[in-house]
């Protein structure tokens, strides 16, 4: 089940919500675990399993280590590398197993050994991001930041929660778990959330999945040209920003109808004048996650520059890898390693110093379409196809094979998409500044996303919306 799913938008979420005001408070939790169960076990019963028994490792470990923490740190240290690995382990074995098969076969298959059969590995849904919210739970609870008073139920709750478990923002347990003790409801919130979830519906259904074709065309094509390889790239790199600030959007509007605040994930990231600047807008919550819990406990830039170099290119490719199994990851995380690098040793985070604003968005923006590549391409041989075709080795104008599927409603939506990123901070600005009688009149605008909303609901009923980009992660 996806929030851009018939079933969720006129079935699971009425009857979610309905339920949800009228129960009395102290029911209100026990609805939400099992709302959250049903949407996550909808997908595959048995994988609901696996969830429980994370929830329960994390809840029992929590206390252990929160028991040993101030008399026995060694033995509350120990409680926690068991819960990192017990949980960094699930997730490599759902994740990575057939990757490191297929990386010993290649290395075996030049010494003539016989390759090792690839298991029948399914990926749960929405499993990195689980894991790490149970992860940051157990550091949390060692660090002294939380304690251990939370009952399982409410663990298990922290980590399942419906809007959050297949693709995010991976709050914290200190943030969400208060929020969840005390009714936080308002009429003035679940109005912003109504629209905050329209907003993000439209941005997944009219954009997202409306440019998708033409990437997909793009990325499929053996001798892109140069037109097409930036038209591809650019397509992506629209698409995968709407699909996952869009699912983004639908979480916090779905918080916010049941009053609670999640974390925000985005905040202009095509924007950033550098790639540094990039990391503090994009993936908030991940990128957040990986400096609190890996670059700082790696030692941050504390141990002089070369070991700050290394930190950094650490965690830049353990996130890449932490998108997906696959070579392509790596090299993506590396690349962005590489360039927070030369930011950091250049002690200037413009890729090119001096320039003025619009330059170095544009420069920055070409820098993270050249990373989308990686990210997007199915194998480095079609990265490699699509680089050639971006510096014009396969010519220059539009290819005939993709000129024919070239849809009019995907270049409608790249114009609206570019107006959205570009200008929409500009206008949103200029509001904020607007008498607050002015300002009342222009909000009221929002309100047109009602008829952009049955749009999508139409065009939602009249075919099918893919699974969010970020549910395969």
């Amino acid at each position: 089940m996806v929030f851009s799913s018939s079933l969720f938008l006129f079935l699971f979420l009425p009857l979610f919500l309905a339920a949800y005001h009228l129960l009395p408070f102290r029911l209100r939790r026990f609805w939400l675990l099992a709302a959250s169960w049903v949407f996550y076990g909808w997908w595959r019963f048995d994988f609901l399993a696996l969830l429980l028994a994370m929830s329960s490792a994390a809840w029992l470990l929590g206390r252990w280590i929160a028991a040993s923490r101030v008399t026995r740190h060694a033995r509350a240290r120990a409680f926690l590398a068991l819960g990192v690995a017990l949980f960094v382990g699930t997730l490599a074995y759902f994740k990575y197993v057939n990757f490191g098969i297929e990386s010993v076969n290649a290395l075996w298959g030049g010494l003539g050994a016989r390759a090792i059969p690839l298991l029948n590995v399914v990926l749960p849904v929405g499993i990195s991001f689980c894991t790490f919210k149970a992860i940051s739970y157990l550091v949390d609870i060692y660090r002294g930041s939380i304690d251990a008073g939370g009952n399982w139920r409410e663990v298990a709750l922290y980590i399942a929660i419906f809007p959050q478990v297949i693709s995010g923002p991976i709050d914290r347990y200190g943030d969400l778990a208060p929020q969840l003790r005390r009714d936080t409801r308002s009429f003035e919130d679940f109005g912003a959330g109504a629209l905050r979830f329209m907003w993000g519906f439209c941005k997944k259904v009219l954009i997202a999945d409306a440019v998708a074709p033409l990437a997909n065309a793009v990325f499929a094509l053996s001798r892109p040209s140069l037109a097409d390889s930036w038209l591809g790239a650019g397509a992506y790199t629209v698409q995968l920003y709407f699909d996952f600030s869009g699912y983004t959007d639908m979480a916090v509007g779905l918080g916010l109808m049941m009053g609670l605040r999640f974390m925000e994930n985005f905040r202009s990231p095509y924007l950033s004048e550098s790639i540094t600047e990039f990391w503090r807008r994009w993936h908030i919550s991940l990128s957040s996650w990986l400096r609190d819990y890996l670059y700082f406990p790696l030692g941050g830039s504390r141990r002089g520059k070369g070991r700050t170099i290394l930190n950094l290119l650490i965690v830049m490719v353990l996130g890449g890898l932490w998108h997906g199994a696959a070579v392509t990851f790596v090299l993506w995380g590396a690349w962005h390693g590489l360039l927070l690098v030369i930011e950091r040793l250049r002690r200037n985070a413009k890729p090119i110093p001096g320039f003025p604003r619009p330059l170095s968005i544009a420069v920055t923006m070409i820098l993270v379409i050249v990373g989308w590549v990686l990210f997007r391409a199915q194998s480095l041989e079609a990265a490699v196809r699509m680089y050639g075709g971006m510096i014009g080795i396969f010519g220059a104008g539009l290819s005939a094979d993709l000129r024919w599927q070239i849809d009019g409603m995907a270049v409608a939506a790249l114009a609206v998409a570019a107006a959205g990123i570009y200008c929409g901070p500009l206008v949103a600005g200029r509001l904020a500044g607007l008498p607050a009688r002015r300002r009342r009149v222009a909000e009221g605008l929002s309100l047109a996303v009602f008829p952009l909303f049955l749009l999508g609901i139409v065009k939602l009923v009249a075919g099918s919306s893919p699974l969010f980009l970020y549910g395969r992660f």
